[in-house]
């Protein structure tokens, strides 16, 4: 650390965990190929305004978080890594972010380092970093302002304080339009107290106005052009998306209040170890200002997420850089005081944690095997097999050597993302990612005249493989139910005493493709009403049908 340039590791870990593997592997479903197909539908339609899902109104999020997809798109091709690359952004900046705010907080070239780094190999947001959806990039807009929030709290010249104050503003207009309102609301759950205990109240009534205004300024003009197109956008958005979500009782993913406890702990990986030290640590300096900012950083949104009945794991993703920051502190504060033994444990649970993962393997291999027995499957699970490896022997390089070597666990995740999608079995790969079994018969596809699926996940890879929005649902609607009450959407959704008629309609003007998952008793009910005929593939739990064109 003393001999390279920190910003040359981060950048280079950058290169190999987040963009190496961006396209080693398919879409995974549902997320990847709807956040895919949306996007993919703003360049094909040019309506960057109102999102739309396979040509029907899909109103669960605002619209940027598109835009930077569509962009990738755009830019690198509507490819596995166009799609991808917005995520992997965005989660650079945050990386980047932990190191300029940890310089600020404590100018010491080693716990800048290590907090970058630690954030950049924290498990669920090295994971995310190479899945396409909207957190990576609403996680970077929250933690770009709380870092804004700070800078304009500890700047010294007018000058740097109001462009922290605008800067504040611009995150969260774009984490508002990326996500919704609680952009707004978790800067304010933060800055509120810590204003109050360091008496500054009279600053905040000073210059969060400039805050708030510049945030309406840049909002606005998506704001009126939304409700100019699809009045109805607000009502849904607002009392679907944040009231019923945060307290019905029949909100998507309910869980109980405790469920982000065990999540936050699991979300540190590799660097669980020191989260008893840490929190340690952090109480016995509980007084000064920045250790207190970022506890309130931490705990608030933590607690505020905790209240709401949905709840999803990548929910907590705003409250790791806090975490990394002051997991970076303890850490070289043990190292600089010679302390080895949190850092030892660290690296042993790790050890014991790849340990068990590869014993579990082996045995799930010998009496219920896992991988087949082609060279394909084999690959792959070689592939697992040095992601183990890898990990084992980082973790313990890091418990023989913890004062020279505490970083390697960096290198064990790292190996762990870029290769472990790579080495899925066939029984995840070909049922999860079903953009790659639509590509391989894209040319038939190509030339048919209609499409037709009964899953969401699976129509919408069609959809973007294709770059054809219009798929009918067959007895499916999922989260689609809203948009297709709409006229205009009605015919997109096909019942199954419906489809014999549907298919027999469409033959007449050219040939049917007609993707089906066929896992579940409904689904295999669904299949059964489907014509004999046509040309078949399988793979996994998927068949893809080629209907001809009738005579």
């Amino acid at each position: 650390m003393t001999r390279l340039n920190p910003l040359h590791l981060l950048l280079l870990a950058f290169a190999a965990f987040y963009l190496l593997p961006l396209g080693m592997h398919g879409l995974w479903i549902p997320d990847e190929t709807r956040y895919g197909q949306v996007s993919q539908e703003m360049l094909l339609t040019g309506n960057w305004v109102a999102p739309h899902f396979m040509g029907i109104r899909y109103f669960e999020k605002p619209a940027a978080g598109y835009w930077l997809i569509a962009l990738g798109q755009a830019v690198f091709g509507q490819n596995l890594f166009g799609v991808r690359i917005a995520s992997a952004l965005t989660t650079g900046l945050s990386v980047l972010l932990a190191y300029l705010i940890a310089r600020r907080l404590w100018n010491d070239p080693r716990k800048s380092f290590a907090c970058a780094l630690l954030y950049l190999s924290f498990g669920l947001v090295a994971g995310q970093a190479g899945y396409s959806n909207l957190d990576p990039q609403f996680t970077f807009w929250v933690n770009l302002s709380l870092v804004a929030l700070w800078f304009a709290l500890d700047s010294r010249t007018p000058r740097g304080r109001l462009g922290a104050w605008a800067l504040l503003g611009v995150a969260c207009a774009m984490g508002f339009m990326t996500k919704g309102f609680l952009a707004w609301a978790l800067p304010v759950l933060i800055a509120v107290p810590y204003m109050l205990w360091q008496r500054r109240a009279g600053e905040l009534l000073r210059y969060g106005p400039l805050a708030i205004g510049v945030a309406v300024l840049v909002c606005l003009p998506w704001v009126l052009a939304i409700h100019k197109q699809e009045p109805d956008f607000w009502r849904f958005f607002f009392w679907n998306e944040h009231i019923r979500r945060f307290s019905a009782d029949n909100a998507q993913h309910v869980r109980p209040w405790w469920f982000f406890l065990p999540i936050i702990a699991v979300s540190s990986l590799p660097w669980m170890g020191l989260l008893p030290r840490t929190l340690h640590k952090t109480w016995q300096e509980k007084r000064q200002p920045a250790i207190t900012f970022l506890a309130l950083w931490l705990l608030l949104p933590l607690g505020f997420f905790s209240l709401s009945n949905g709840k999803l794991p990548t929910y907590i993703m705003p409250c790791l850089l806090p975490l990394a920051l002051l997991m970076g502190h303890t850490l070289i504060d043990l190292v600089s005081a010679g302390r080895t033994r949190a850092i030892s444990l660290n690296g042993l649970l790790n050890f014991v944690i790849g340990l068990a993962a590869m014993i579990g393997l082996i045995y799930l291999q010998i009496a219920k095997p896992v991988y087949g027995n082609s060279h394909a499957e084999m690959f792959s699970l070689s592939l697992t097999f040095i992601v183990l490896l890898v990990w084992i022997l980082a973790n313990l390089l890091q418990v023989m050597r913890p004062l020279t070597l505490w970083a390697m666990p960096a290198l064990g995740i790292g190996m762990l993302v870029m290769l472990l999608p790579a080495g899925m079995p066939a029984q995840i790969a070909d049922n999860e990612m079903p953009d790659q079994f639509v590509l391989e018969h894209l040319d038939e596809l190509q030339h048919t005249h209609a499409l037709l699926s009964n899953e969401l996940g699976s129509a919408s890879a069609l959809s973007w493989r294709l770059q054809r929005p219009e798929v009918t649902l067959y007895d499916t609607e999922g989260e689609l139910r809203y948009g297709l009450q709409y006229a205009g959407a009605m015919h997109r959704k096909v019942e199954v005493d419906q489809v014999q008629g549907w298919l027999n309609e469409a033959r007449q003007h050219g040939s049917v493709g007609v993707l089906m998952r066929v896992n579940s008793t409904s689904e295999m009910r669904e299949a059964e009403q489907l014509p004999l005929g046509g040309t078949r593939y399988s793979k996994g739990y998927l068949q893809l049908i080629i209907y001809p064109q009738l005579p």
